[in-house]
């Protein structure tokens, strides 16, 4: 299986766990890793080429931290230029059919903060169903998402392991 694992932070140097995440995966030529942020550092996505890797590959990962409840400006705009109708939807859109999409997404609060009884309100499952909606309207398969709570009070060993068990879940068959 070849995975595409798309990553998009604002603040990346300022990442512990992010940071963390992209070394671990850099370890395994199976995975082709983008950085958004430095290829298209001015915005200006290369349609066409980010098309040719979906094709290329079975899995996409968007990994992102939680951001104003959604993704950071530069992967929405990914998706926006990308996914385009006649190529990912509409009567002759279906290059994407069959893939799988997979969220990986950093969050800084603790996981008890993203519950109906809490001040979000909704559990992270409910925030993330555009995605969800998305990989179904384009023909994917929507996958379980990785999700790493507190990251504002992360300490080294936690971030260590959430790096293995993150290959790992992206690795992993999920039928």
């Amino acid at each position: 299986m070849k995975i595409l694992i798309l990553v998009n932070h604002p603040n990346f140097e300022e990442s512990i766990v992010n940071k963390r995440w992209l070394e671990e995966l850099e370890k395994y030529p199976r995975f082709t890793v983008r950085h958004l942020d430095d290829v298209y550092p001015d915005g200006e996505i290369d349609i066409e080429q980010e098309q040719r890797l979906c094709e290329q590959h079975d899995r996409i990962v968007f990994q992102f931290p939680f951001y104003w409840f959604s993704s950071p400006a530069l992967l929405k705009k990914w998706q926006d230029d990308v996914l385009t109708r006649g190529w990912a939807h509409g009567s002759s859109g279906n290059r994407l059919v069959g893939k799988e999409l997979l969220i990986a997404t950093t969050v800084g609060s603790p996981d008890y903060k993203y519950q109906a009884s809490h001040i979000h309100e909704f559990s992270m499952n409910e925030f993330l169903k555009p995605f969800q909606a998305t990989s179904k309207f384009v023909g994917m398969t929507y996958l379980p998402a990785f999700i790493f709570f507190g990251t504002f009070k992360a300490g080294e060993e936690e971030v260590e392991q959430s790096a293995r068990d993150y290959v790992n879940h992206i690795i992993s068959d999920f039928e």
